[in-house]
């Protein structure tokens, strides 16, 4: 298995806080761990309300696409962790902004608690 799935790493995201990859490239996809609001350029919580938590992720999440010559758009499939589900209209208009025609397929759950206390998580898959 190893030889057919290329693991994903870039500097412009936030290093993995454990054993994970940041993403997984296999048969023309590309899987992307969870991502939390961490500045990749101090791998620090960012500070901020949940407007800036979710644009972090979201820049962290272009990042690793554009890493590989992809975009937003590639996105397929998004699962969304809140750890306050009141969070989602906010969360929802800002995710929505990324995604202004043809948004991915997406599920949304609240959790009871997230890596480093953070309110949000992210995950993707994206076709290449």
């Amino acid at each position: 298995m190893d030889d057919i799935k290329q693991v994903i790493s870039t500097p412009n995201a936030p290093d993995a806080i454990g054993p994970y990859s940041q993403a997984i490239k296999i048969d023309g996809l590309m899987f992307l761990s969870g991502q939390i609001p961490i500045n990749p350029a101090t791998n620090t919580v960012i500070e901020g309300d949940i407007t800036a938590q979710t644009n972090q992720v979201m820049s962290n999440i272009k990042s690793i696409l554009q890493s590989q010559g992809s975009t937003l758009q590639n996105i397929v499939k998004t699962t969304i962790f809140l750890t306050n589900l009141n969070d989602f209209p906010i969360v929802n208009e800002v995710y929505g902004s990324y995604f202004p025609n043809n948004p991915p397929a997406r599920s949304c759950l609240q959790v009871s608690a997230l890596p480093k206390n953070v309110a949000i998580e992210i995950e993707v898959i994206a076709a290449l």
